[in-house]
């Protein structure tokens, strides 16, 4: 569900969607809901469907949807918990097969993520106990491992680890179970389907219910799902990006839709952490690979205007530099080891800049877009008071309807940057802030500055020490306290804080 402006602020999921949306919009059900779940209903102006195949990959995509987009309106899915993987590298000594939450790119294979922590687990088990493989911890385990090992004693393990068998023996087993969890387990399936069926003609019902009960655990571990992206480039950010985009090229008179749309905005306070950002839109969604920020280098105080020229002439200026022929190295795509739609192009001019900003941020960008020789592409800048787009050469800014789709793609570019270059200032921010006096102390280090914030808890505890005191941790002696001792009285001496530096408190320091 969305606003008018486009931002997420709802996502679920339901067997029967009609159902599930309808009963939003009945007054009976209104009259006694929350103000919460009113306010929602208020504000949707906009729904997106995904169909997917099955419960667990609706879970999933749920699950990935609310923590990239933190609907306001969701509650569960927002922490940082993710559902568990099944990990094997074949590359180890003896590879086993652990659990984790967290992919990396370290060469193991990796199975899942699974909606069913629980089913996984059963189904490890039953994985460990049909193909033979350990279940020990150690990376390496040896014969001391061995004598305390329930699985080599059981049976379970056919125990490489004192040479019962060879290493590759093992890795064909450890294969035949990757290719099991895999969804290759047709037949075994059928086999415990039998063997319940036996069990239950027997009267043997507990254990028709166990293998019951791990059928239904398998089934739910190897049901196949689809692997969705950050951002699943088969949902869009819109009902109709395409037609978005026309509206956007027809609205601003442009020769085509605009494929790659790249957004700038400027974020500082008073002055200080000016810092700006780079987004990047490819057909109307967002490509994350190509965003960018950049941290001020020229200019002093708070001006936006020259803030925006120097991102846009760093941009772009090596956006040329990079384009040139002569300085770039020849790649033949055939010789690399990854595809060839994978391999990682040159950066090219966008098919449409949008400056957050009025005539002043508009005029400044332009100025160096024209000192660059860049005449071809065009450039716009949206106020966010009125949303007026603002054109060069027009004295008269255009204004779009609200239910304008083009209005609303350019929002969610405006938005977007904006977002990104408030969460890079107030990143430095949270750093500049969690620095200490004692950073600047010439000659301490990380363990002597942590030694006296053990010892003390706080700069302002410190300044109240004795010489002795300061001495008496490790790593200090007389002349180091004494030294010391003189810093923090002249700092004491001075104020401390500045709009480049909030002042420091026994807590923060």
């Amino acid at each position: 569900m969305k606003d008018r402006f486009g931002t997420v602020i709802y996502v679920g999921k339901a067997r029967d969607l009609r159902k599930r949306v309808s009963q939003y919009f009945h007054p009976s059900r209104r009259m006694g809901w929350d103000l919460k779940l009113n306010a929602l209903v208020d504000a949707i102006y906009d729904f997106d469907v995904h169909v997917v195949r099955n419960e667990p990959e609706a879970l999933l995509l749920e699950s990935k949807l609310i923590k990239e987009f933190h609907p306001r309106y969701n509650v569960s899915f927002r922490d940082d918990k993710r559902f568990l993987l099944l990990k094997v590298n074949l590359a180890d000594p003896i590879p086993r097969f652990t659990l984790t939450r967290l992919k990396q790119d370290d060469g193991a294979l990796y199975f899942g993520p699974f909606a069913s922590s629980g089913a996984l687990r059963n189904t490890l088990t039953l994985v460990r106990r049909k193909f033979n493989l350990r279940g020990c911890r150690p990376l390496t385990p040896t014969e001391t491992d061995y004598r305390h090992c329930l699985y080599g004693n059981l049976k379970f393990c056919t125990a490489p680890c004192i040479g019962n068998v060879t290493r590759n023996d093992y890795l064909q087993q450890v294969r035949a179970a990757c290719e099991f969890l895999s969804g290759q387990s047709d037949e075994f399936k059928a086999q415990l389907e039998g063997e319940m069926k036996k069990a239950a003609a027997a009267q043997d019902f507990e254990k028709a219910a166990a293998i019951r009960d791990t059928l239904a655990d398998l089934k739910r571990t190897t049901v196949r799902t689809n692997k969705f992206e950050r951002i699943p480039y088969t949902l869009p950010v819109a009902i109709n990006p395409e037609k978005d985009l026309e509206e956007l090229a027809a609205a601003l008179q442009l020769a085509g839709p605009p494929q790659r749309i790249e957004g700038f905005d400027i974020s500082n306070i008073s002055g200080t952490f000016a810092v700006a950002s780079l987004v990047s839109f490819r057909n109307g969604r967002p490509d994350r690979s190509n965003y960018r920020r950049f941290k001020m280098k020229t200019v002093v105080g708070q001006d936006d205007f020259a803030c925006m020229a120097e991102t846009v002439r760093r941009r772009y200026t090596r956006v040329l530099k990079e384009q040139k022929p002569e300085e770039a190295e020849p790649v033949e795509v055939v010789e690399l080891s990854i595809p060839a739609e994978k391999v990682k192009e040159p950066p090219s001019l966008p098919d449409l800049i949008v400056i957050d900003g009025g005539k002043g941020q508009l005029n400044a960008a332009r100025g160096e877009l024209q000192k660059l020789g860049i005449t071809n592409v065009p450039i716009i800048g949206l106020a966010k008071e009125f949303e007026e787009i603002y054109q060069p050469d027009i004295s008269e800014p255009l204004r779009l309807s609200h239910d304008s789709g083009a209005l609303k793609l350019l929002q969610r570019v405006r938005d977007e940057s904006h977002r990104f270059a408030n969460t890079y200032n107030a990143k430095l921010r949270l750093k500049r802030i969690s620095e200490s006096i004692l950073d600047e102390f010439p000659g301490i280090g990380q363990n002597r500055k942590a030694a006296l914030l053990k010892k003390f808890g706080s700069v302002q505890r410190l300044r109240l020490a004795t010489l002795e005191q300061i001495a008496a941790v490790p790593g200090f002696g007389g002349k180091a306290a004494g030294e010391l001792k003189a810093f923090l009285e002249a700092r004491t001496a001075r104020p401390e804080a500045s709009p480049a530096q909030p002042a420091a408190d026994p807590a923060s320091s």
